[in-house]
């Protein structure tokens, strides 16, 4: 049972990884849907590379979350550093979740309000459920980690 909530969180960010993909296929439309902000969207309408490279980087990094994950749960080989990858990950979807259901309250950052506060909601929401599917894994495998 342990390992299957590692298991669980690994397909949660190969999940994400794979609709990161699909907001690059979707185009301008699935930028907005997804709440990516008008400028990702208005860049994609104008075939700018920048959406794209920044759209496909995130999903590699979360291609990678999942691969650790699954590592640690067993089912994909050893990887090195284990412990410290997944509790970093861990920490990065817990904060990223946390500070993203404040952030849009408590500031006007450009950064912050080129976002919808339903995306950063919605998407921080989704990072905190993540993080503790991580962390409830990572806490019950570590001493097999």
């Amino acid at each position: 049972m342990d390992s299957k909530i590692l298991m669980i969180a690994g397909s949660f960010s190969f999940l994400a990884a794979a609709l990161h993909v699909g907001v690059v296929i979707g185009g301008p439309s699935w930028y907005r849907f997804f709440g990516a902000g008008e400028s990702m969207a208005k860049m994609a309408e104008q075939h700018s590379l920048k959406p794209t490279i920044i759209t496909l980087g995130i999903a590699a990094v979360l291609f990678v979350w999942g691969c650790c994950a699954w590592s640690g749960a067993g089912f994909l080989p050893s990887m090195p550093f284990t412990k410290l990858a997944l509790s970093a990950i861990t920490a990065i979807y817990l904060l990223r979740g946390v500070v993203g259901l404040i952030a849009p309250f408590v500031t006007n950052h450009p950064q912050i309000s080129q976002n919808t506060t339903a995306f950063w909601v919605w998407s921080s929401a989704i990072c905190v459920v993540i993080g503790l599917f991580h962390l409830i894994g990572v806490v019950a495998t570590w001493p097999a980690l």
